[in-house]
């Protein structure tokens, strides 16, 4: 089986190197991306709806979704995960929200460090095959539709599982964004750091190597001269009512998005 180590971290960093890419990736990407993660996501819904997925399983699922962005010519690089201490566990991880592929890789590069749990909203639960590997993670579900009770169920649902010791990823949009705009990301990370008073790490991310459809969002293009890019914060520990580290974490994911597309441009 192949172990999450194949991915080789050196120092907190990783980059996508040699890359044997088939005829059919390059001439038909989006397909064979598809077939590929399909297969792994029916492999693990499977697991999950016997109530058999292991947090390894997960994991390996999570592998197989970064080779297959490999497999078709994506680019990987992942920047500073030597920030998150194993010795500091558990974070509420914030990031800014692109397309399906970070709710599916985050798992490989994090749980080697510790448990997790994802914030989600409701309806992707409903979702073919991926809705039971998701449920069967225990998320905190949302339902984005009442913005107080929202907050209030993640502030206590939030709490009690930091307080088990799973760290929680929070997407503070409203919804995937190719851009990163700081009015749409709120302070619900930072309101859960501060009462639960554990660190608080911001990743800034970009996946738009996985477009959003026109019929179906979730199957989109798949442009593998995008490179996807996860980039970890230093942790940060909520100072006052959160307010300046809120501002630190956009200006964090806001400064690398900015700097990464100018490197594409």
């Amino acid at each position: 089986m192949l172990k999450v180590d194949n991915i080789p971290l050196k120092n907190g960093h990783y980059e996508t190197s040699f890359q044997n890419i088939s005829l059919c990736a390059r001439l038909f990407p989006a397909f064979c991306f598809y077939s590929s993660i399909i297969k792994t996501v029916m492999n693990a819904s499977k697991l999950a709806k016997r109530d058999e997925l292991t947090d390894q399983q997960y994991e390996y699922a999570s592998v197989e979704i970064m080779r297959a962005v490999e497999k078709v010519g994506g680019q990987i690089k992942v920047d500073n995960l030597d920030a998150v201490s194993t010795s500091e566990w558990p974070y509420v991880f914030v990031a800014n929200h692109m397309s399906t592929l970070e709710t599916m890789a985050l798992p490989c590069l994090l749980l080697p460090k510790g448990p997790i749990n994802f914030v989600v909203k409701e309806s992707l639960l409903s979702y073919p095959v991926f809705g039971h590997v998701m449920r069967s993670q225990n998320p905190i579900i949302v339902g984005r539709e009442n913005p107080r009770q929202d907050l209030v169920k993640v502030l206590e649902e939030g709490k009690r599982r930091l307080a088990q010791g799973y760290s929680v990823i929070i997407f503070p949009q409203r919804t995937r964004t190719k851009g990163f705009y700081p009015e749409q990301f709120n302070s619900i990370g930072v309101k859960l750091a501060r009462r639960a008073d554990r660190p608080i790490i911001p990743i800034a991310i970009k996946t738009d190597f996985w477009g959003s459809g026109k019929v179906i969002k979730e199957l989109g293009k798949i442009d593998r001269h995008k490179k996807v890019r996860f980039h970890f914060g230093p942790p940060l520990q909520i100072k006052a009512r959160g307010t300046e580290t809120h501002q630190e974490i956009v200006s964090f994911i806001a400064e690398k998005i900015k700097t990464w597309k100018e490197d594409e441009s």
